[in-house]
């Protein structure tokens, strides 16, 4: 015998009702019987009771009808009625910590306070047994991403009055004793020492567990070049005298590779670029890096030679780039060569940079300038936020401060470049995100500074509503960089679902020769936001007060 099910409810409930249903999922049986079917009629009502609890309505009523067509040949009808009636809410949440993370201040309370602040099933909110057991699973991993990493759930209890439609929530977690961490033990390698894995580390035996701390050296091994594959854990029940050893599993990426794309921003339109790597070119892990770009307003070539760290923690690259630009009126010509050494730690970056810089700039309708100079340069960056890539909570202070001494420059000259960033939530999904530059190049005129050494602003990234590098010093027919540039902007963000979201900003600044002319112009817009793997996608509008024009401005990822 056949038959179809019908489904009489409201369609916030049905999928759960033909998900939960036996009577469903055997309605295109061919061996159906007459005793088999009515067991399964039997059986429905308790299943979508059950069903219809784990979205939260524990007073459901429903029922289930035979309708019987008077054609022999038409199957049965069988409706299932449900009134789910009002949806349990939480009343009460109660998440406790045993162990000695209670009393661990301030690793094991923060963690604990982050647990209990971040409860995702919070009071108000309908009781859905799936949302009851993500939120068991993320308090239980919050605990174990502090040094109490064998954290596990003790005991959890839903007490619900149908009566009242209310929940009260009862959750208790066992800490388990603080780990640390032991030695690496390091499996996989077969081209590379076990140095390059063990030196791109700066945990230290000993040191008390983290689990961002273990993310972030898997992170840099995963962005190496050297691996197709990074796995990093440790298992606290291993532990010895509080100590676990971090297991590291490496699959090695073939050495050698060529890439080529073509991509597209509104601020230098149609983009065609190349790259050839081989991150083994001497056999000891030496990397080098052939990079090619063409658009209509850059084209470059840079070659770098990259050292693996060393057992310090430093990173030191030899380069060479030339360039040429063509934008808002200004050609130049630069050749660069220099020397980088940068730290490993991305929280607290420290580098230091000698590049020599031999320029040429052609403004439209004005005089060719030649330059030159070797420029020294210090660098650290501070990072306190919640996600390198897409950080919805804290900030970041980048700051750079050099020179081009006399002798080795057309003139003598210093230079210093400061950067914050922010990010703060309103509520769980919406920010307000605030950044401020400045700069300036201490010289008596810009004439014999390199341009790549000078400012100019505007475009995605900068100045919303102008074009790309189109404010600065007006010479001639061109904008060439100025000596002083500042700008700032706010933007308040909110994310409608967990991919897609909405912005509105105000972004204000200038560059220029002299601080006492250095005027802020406004730009201001809204976009959207998209969320990926690689940072944020922004598509901005924005509108140009100072030219009175509307622009489209594309973007992805932090700007720094």
């Amino acid at each position: 015998m056949s038959y179809r099910v019908v489904i009489d409810a409201p369609p916030a409930i049905e999928k759960a009702l033909q998900q939960g249903l036996d009577l469903v999922r055997w309605q295109g049986f061919a061996d159906m019987t007459e005793d088999l079917l009515d067991r399964l009629i039997l059986e429905a009502v308790d299943q979508a009771r059950e069903a219809l609890a784990t979205e939260g309505y524990f007073s459901a009523h429903v029922d289930v009808a035979v309708e019987r067509s008077t054609d022999p040949g038409t199957p049965l009808t069988l409706r299932v009625v449900a009134e789910p009636g009002t949806p349990t809410r939480v009343t009460r949440v109660r998440v406790r910590v045993t162990g000695p993370a209670a009393t661990d201040v301030p690793e094991g309370t923060t963690a604990i306070a982050k647990a209990q602040g971040e409860w995702l099933l919070p009071v108000g909110d309908v009781f859905r047994q799936r949302e009851w057991a993500l939120a068991k699973q993320r308090a239980v991993a919050t605990i174990a991403a502090s040094p109490y990493a064998g954290a596990k759930l003790a005991q959890s209890e839903a007490l619900v009055d149908p009566q009242t439609q209310s929940v009260e929530l009862d959750v208790e977690i066992a800490s388990g004793p603080p780990i640390r961490f032991g030695t690496l033990e390091i499996r996989g390698l077969a081209r590379y020492d076990l140095a390059v894995v063990r030196n791109f580390s700066t945990i230290g035996a000993g040191e008390r567990y983290s689990e961002a701390r273990l993310e972030q050296f898997i992170r840099r091994l995963n962005t190496s070049g050297y691996f197709a594959s990074v796995q990093a854990r440790i298992e606290p029940e291993t532990a010895k005298d509080g100590e676990a050893n971090i297991d590291v599993r490496v699959i090695e990426a073939p050495p050698r590779r060529f890439e080529g794309g073509l991509g597209f921003s509104t601020d230098t339109r149609v983009r065609a670029n190349v790259r050839y790597s081989d991150v083994d070119v001497d056999r000891r892990a030496a990397q080098l890096w052939i990079d090619a770009r063409a658009d209509a307003k850059i084209q470059n070539l840079a070659v770098r030679l990259v050292q693996p760290p060393n057992d310090r923690g430093w990173l030191d690259t030899f380069s060479g780039q030339i360039e040429r630009t063509d934008i808002a009126g200004l050609t130049t010509q630069t050749a660069a060569a220099g020397v980088r050494r940068r730290s490993l730690e991305e929280r607290d970056l420290v580098a230091y940079a000698a590049t020599f810089y031999d320029d040429e700039q052609r403004p439209a309708g004005s005089a060719r300038q030649q330059a030159h100079a070797t420029y020294l340069e210090y660098g650290r960056t501070w990072r306190n936020v919640d996600d390198l890539l897409a950080p919805t909570r804290g900030w970041v202070l980048d700051t750079a401060v050099g020179g081009g001494p006399p002798g080795v420059s057309t003139r003598a000259f210093g230079r210093g470049v400061i950067k914050f960033a922010a990010w703060h939530p309103l509520g769980r999904d919406s920010s307000l995100e605030v950044r401020a530059e400045a700069g300036g190049v201490l010289a008596a005129t810009r004439d014999g500074i390199p341009s790549a050494l000078l400012f100019r602003t505007g475009g995605d990234t900068s100045i919303r509503g102008y074009a790309f590098d189109s404010l600065g010093i007006r010479q001639g027919d061109a904008v060439v960089g100025g000596r002083y540039y500042a700008l700032a902007s706010v933007e308040a963000t909110h994310y409608f679902t967990p991919l897609w979201g909405i912005a509105a900003f105000v972004d204000a600044g200038n560059a220029d020769d002299d601080l006492r002319s250095l005027r802020p112009v406004y730009g201001y817009g809204a976009g959207l936001r998209v969320k990926s793997p690689i940072g944020p996608v922004r598509v901005d509008v924005a509108y140009g007060q100072e030219t009175r024009q509307v622009r489209l401005h594309m973007s992805v990822g932090v700007s720094f």
